[in-house]
């Protein structure tokens, strides 16, 4: 990378650790915020549409230090505690990790990092003025998830000029009411898009649908409502029910083998009702599985004194009470059930737009998710080998660069494939055909690359580098990266 040996000796933990350092004492909102507006303006990314989301970060170990929020060098230090983990381990801490990416590529424009028991709810009033003041305007869309669906929220954005899609949660009343209109058979769908197989067009992968009146046209705030359909979802969300009625099963057979084992623990009605419940609640299946708790009498006589028994020996009657389950699946009403599967409504205050519009918009959500896979996957944000919680904040404003670098290498990559008209690269193991490369395919190419140095004291250095292939050259020439940067 062009260092001296001098530079080198420099790169090492407390190296590091001192810059993590800085960059927590810096005002790391102004960094960031600098940081994205030259990008977007050197690289052409438009900020029409915005995506927000967040993840947890899991931390492994006690983190004592942190377990309150502080301040230190006049920055406010985060409590790294326990909260909703999106990791599905709630016996671990973690912090709240906020990104929000453009439609644009997916690239990312903004993050911040909230103590671990920050509920989303509260997020997105101060995000979205930080967009604000990144894009220079108010009326850009702003695409989150149900979160975003409060009232407060919905409206600091509307009364500010803001634009925003999101999906109504099932915890609302319009919800509910929606529901039963489509139990008892009184909604018909109108089909307005259907998503295609691109290796083959004919073969549909999901059909989308709304529905119109007489489902409900506005929410409860008086904000923009519409239904929609997924046969694609529809599978899942049966598929996910089936699931979950089937671990229930399980689970209370096993229940009732322990209840009648003979040294069974459940001998009370109130402790065998408990664990049904417990069983129907963490399954989420009281609504299709009908449990009924079956008590029964069983006598037994014994000698009243120990001895061999005689002509003359006593018996006492020892009466128990012992229980039992039976249960069965309602498939009335999951056949009703099945009426709602793949619905879901999402609510805006946009009206110039059209319902596949809304649609198509809100569909891009997922393009955030990609990047948190890659925080996780490709870099390992975690397990994070920091106790330092102010320098785990710097690192994780590090990681977000990082994100920023490679969205752009995977963005201009498909521009440029696009502009040349190539639909695909053989960058695939066994060298079978990509559509769309990400950058995690693009750096695995380069991973052959060796870089040696020979020098024997006297003469200059001598710089050794592995031959480029004809696709590592063509992918540079894409990029527009020349091969001299590798000695080629």
């Amino acid at each position: 990378m062009g260092l001296t040996p001098e530079q080198l000796e420099g790169l090492n933990d407390d190296g590091v650790g001192r810059a993590l350092n800085w960059l927590f004492r810096s005002e790391q909102t102004t960094f960031v915020l600098a940081v994205v507006r030259h990008t977007v303006r050197e690289f052409a990314v438009t900020l029409e549409q915005l995506h927000n989301d967040s993840t947890t970060i899991t931390f492994h170990g006690n983190y004592a230090a942190a377990s309150e929020e502080g301040a230190r060098s006049g920055q406010t230090t985060l409590a790294i505690t326990w909260g909703h983990n999106k990791d599905h381990r709630p016996d671990l801490k973690q912090l709240l990790y906020i990104l929000t990416v453009s439609n644009d590529g997916g690239v990312p424009v903004h993050f911040r990092v909230e103590s671990g028991n920050t509920v989303d709810d509260q997020t997105h009033q101060e995000t979205w003025e930080l967009l604000c003041e990144l894009a220079g305007r108010r009326d850009f869309l702003y695409v989150a998830d149900c979160k975003l669906a409060s009232a407060e929220n919905m409206a600091y954005l509307h009364q500010r000029g803001g634009r925003f899609i999101t999906v109504l949660p099932k915890t609302r009343g319009e919800d509910h009411a929606f529901r039963q209109m489509l139990r008892q058979g009184q909604v018909s769908w109108r089909t307005i898009h259907e998503k295609t197989d691109e290796d083959e067009p004919e073969k549909v992968l999901d059909r989308f649908s709304v529905a119109p009146a007489p489902a409900p046209a506005v929410s409860a705030e008086g904000y923009r409502l519409v239904w929609y359909h997924s046969t694609r979802k529809a599978e899942v969300d049966a598929a996910a029910r089936a699931g979950r009625i089937q671990r229930a099963t399980r689970q209370l057979d096993t229940l009732r083998q322990r209840m009648t084992s003979p040294r069974t623990r459940y001998r009370q009605r109130t402790k065998v009702a408990e664990a049904v419940e417990e069983v129907l609640h963490a399954c989420d299946v009281g609504d299709w599985v009908r449990v009924e708790i079956q008590e029964r009498i069983e006598e037994r006589y014994c000698q009243e004194r120990k001895g061999r028994p005689g002509k003359d020996t006593r018996y006492v009657k020892h009466v128990t009470t012992r229980f039992d389950l039976s249960y069965q699946v309602d498939h009335g009403r999951i056949a009703e059930d099945q009426r709602c599967d793949g619905i879901f409504p999402l609510v805006t205050n946009v009206l110039d737009l059209s319902e596949v519009a809304v649609l198509l918009a809100y569909k891009r959500q997922p393009v955030i998710e990609k990047r948190f896979s890659q925080l996780k996957t490709d870099f390992r944000v975690a397990p994070v080998y920091l106790k330092d919680v102010s320098r785990i904040q710097a690192l994780l404003c590090v990681y977000f660069l990082v994100l920023l670098v490679e969205s752009l290498l995977e963005r201009e990559l498909r521009q440029a494939m696009e502009r040349e008209g190539i639909e695909s690269l053989p960058m695939y193991p066994e060298d079978r055909p990509c559509r769309h490369p990400t950058a995690r395919r693009l750096i695995d190419r380069f991973d052959d690359i060796q870089r040696h140095t020979l020098d024997n004291g006297r003469d200059a250095p001598v710089v050794f580098v592995s031959e480029l292939s004809n696709l590592q050259r063509r992918i540079l020439k894409l990029l527009g990266v020349p091969a001299s940067d590798y000695h080629a």
